[in-house]
């Protein structure tokens, strides 16, 4: 089963473009939940994803609820700084999903608040630094769950 990537109301379409190169590269699906912040024919997001974008076929969501409705994934992982778990803690098993929030807000509150045992964090030196560039984030997440679960 693939893992899912999951990006919540995404803001800059380049980050976008690279998480679906990602994707098609992992044989993980990805899942928009809208709104989002550019439209998905964008320049940016098909200059990121290069080639790859035209054999990623994203699920789109209307919202939130929308795609709870819809889940595909065995699992959700919420990727926060606020989390006090480690990524390389969680036990990630195939078909689980691996959540990122805004580029500029991460993840909504309540939602953040609903999944307590789910979030995760890369660890980062020193206090000052507010989090990773968020296609950086979906594959140190991504690449943990697949060095645990297929050995990469």
């Amino acid at each position: 089963m693939p893992f899912h990537i999951i990006l919540h109301q995404p803001e800059i379409p380049q980050n976008t473009g690279s998480i679906g190169r990602l994707c098609v590269c992992t044989d993980s699906k990805l899942h928009l939940i809208h709104p989002l912040g550019f439209d998905t024919s964008n320049y940016y997001v098909r200059r990121a994803g290069l080639d790859y974008w035209e054999r990623l076929a994203p699920t789109h969501y209307e919202d939130w609820k929308d795609f709870l409705e819809r889940n595909p994934a065995k699992r959700l992982w919420f990727t926060s700084t606020k989390g006090e778990r480690l990524h390389t803690q969680a036990k990630y098993e195939d078909g689980d999903g691996i959540v990122l929030g805004q580029e500029t807000k991460g993840l909504p509150p309540e939602i953040l608040a609903a999944h307590p045992q789910q979030l995760v964090k890369i660890p980062m030196h020193g206090d000052f630094h507010r989090s990773l560039n968020q296609a950086q984030a979906a594959a140190v997440v991504l690449y943990e769950a697949l060095r645990q679960t297929r050995g990469w």
